[in-house]
């Protein structure tokens, strides 16, 4: 197969867990005898600084022209101060934009081999956890206008607004129910339909669209009632779908259940067009150049690029069983750390899973 691969690297230790991903790219090349190329672009502070803007147009035609985009990581206190509106993040959220990616998958699977580094209590660890949290990307609160800051009776105020038009709720309640017929059968909504009228028409929309999906079991759940389940019994969630704010906080404290946010991947995805890969984690600046990012979530991504972009499954299924396999053998960056395990730093890890690659039939 022949294939290009746009990378953006980004900032903070974006560029080192890139680096760690094409390693196994070109193990998973040499294995299976595929011919799958990268480019580089900029995007974020890196590109601010290269071209006074978070996401410049050559970045956009080079994500255009590829067949996947995988993203290291923006943002960082250089660039806290500068104008609002060319922060690192608008890169992030205008490339989400320019691709049509409206729907954000972001798995939250405890490894068994990493079990001991759940914050939870090991009985609720015992019962497992496997979620795919489904996050509506490109509306919302984030997106919604009018926003921005005024004077309300001589005093400054801020404001945001949150807006769903009912088709952008159909074409991700979608992804939701099909996600869930690939798995368990079963979906759960979550929103605030008790309180804002965005989510009653949220609510009705994805009980319309369940009617053409007779075998999901659909249920609904509050977001803050959401949240607290999640820490009480994660194991009776297997696949949310969600907005974009509810979703972000969410999707963030799903990861966090499983030990370390270093280990989650995501995808998001559109109708058309490349889709972007990314780890869930930040840019991470204060460790930043010293070797200790864990780059395995970004390793994982690739292999959901595998599966969701290149239809690559065995390859998929190789990245990670290989992952799986370092993990086993006791290799550990310092975020997943635990007594009896050896340490070792984000490249060295890099290099085990793309030898492990080589290895695994």
């Amino acid at each position: 197969m022949q294939k290009t691969i746009c990378l953006l690297p980004g900032d903070g230790i974006g560029p080192e867990i890139i680096a760690q991903a094409v390693k196994v790219l070109a193990a998973v090349n040499e294995r299976f005898g595929h011919c799958l190329t990268t480019e580089t672009a900029l995007i974020g502070g890196a590109a601010i600084d290269a071209q006074g803007v978070p996401l410049p147009d050559q970045t956009v035609e080079a994500c255009q022209r590829c067949d996947a985009v995988l993203l290291g990581a923006v943002g960082g206190p250089k660039w806290d101060a500068i104008e609002r509106d060319i922060r690192p993040e608008r890169g992030l959220l205008a490339i989400r934009k320019k691709l049509g990616l409206f729907a954000n998958l972001r798995p939250a699977m405890l490894f068994p081999e990493l079990a001991h580094a759940s914050f939870l209590r090991p009985d609720i660890v015992a019962r497992g956890i496997d979620i795919m949290v489904i996050r509506e990307l490109t509306g919302g609160i984030y997106f919604g206008e009018p926003k921005g800051f005024e004077t309300r009776a001589g005093e400054q105020a801020a404001l945001n607004t949150m807006v769903y038009k009912r088709s952008e709720v159909e074409r991700i309640a979608r992804i939701g129910f099909e996600t869930a017929m690939k798995r368990s059968k079963r979906l759960c909504n979550v929103d605030k339909a008790n309180v804002l009228e965005v989510s009653q028409l949220w609510r009705e929309t994805v009980i319309r669209v369940a009617a053409d999906y007779p075998q999901v079991e659909l249920t609904h759940m509050y977001v803050d009632n959401a949240a607290m389940q999640l820490v009480r019994d994660p194991s009776q969630f297997d696949v949310i779908v969600t907005g974009n704010l509810f979703g972000d906080i969410l999707s963030d404290e799903a990861a966090m259940l499983t030990g370390s946010i270093g280990m989650l991947p995501s995808a998001s995805l559109g109708s058309t067009g490349p889709c972007l890969y990314e780890p869930i984690h930040g840019s991470a600046p204060d460790i930043a150049g010293q070797d200790k990012a864990n780059p395995l979530a970004t390793i994982l991504s690739l292999a959901m690029m595998f599966r969701y972009s290149l239809d690559l499954h065995k390859e998929a299924l190789a990245v990670e069983t290989a992952v799986r396999h370092v993990l086993e053998a006791g290799y550990r960056t310092g975020d997943i750390m635990e007594e009896g395990k050896m340490l070792v730093g984000g490249s060295r890890m890099g290099d085990l899973v793309a030898q492990k690659i080589g290895e695994t039939s």
